[in-house]
């Protein structure tokens, strides 16, 4: 069920979300047509990580490996720090 709340513009009409928008690193603001105003949080990536979302079997094999985990799904395989210094070809 929504929650409305009770939100007061300063005296340049600015709004101040706080709390409602942690976790947010923009908005995309709507005029419907009764005037409402409706935003539509947007939680942006890195450039570097947006080749996951456009490699759908990737991102259906990370999806499964988070679900896996969550179901206790896991094996450990050790340290691999003896690596950390090899170079990648």
């Amino acid at each position: 069920m929504a929650k409305a709340l009770t939100i007061r513009p300063d005296s340049k009409g600015r709004i101040t979300l706080g709390k409602l928008a942690r976790g947010v690193s923009s908005f995309q603001a709507t005029l419907d047509a009764e005037g409402r105003i409706i935003l539509e949080p947007y939680a942006e990536i890195p450039a570097r990580e947006k080749w996951l979302f456009e490699n759908q079997s990737a991102l259906t094999a990370v999806r499964e490996g988070l679900e896996q985990s969550a179901l206790g799904k896991v094996h450990t395989r050790g340290s691999f720090a003896k690596f950390a210094n090899d170079e990648i070809d």
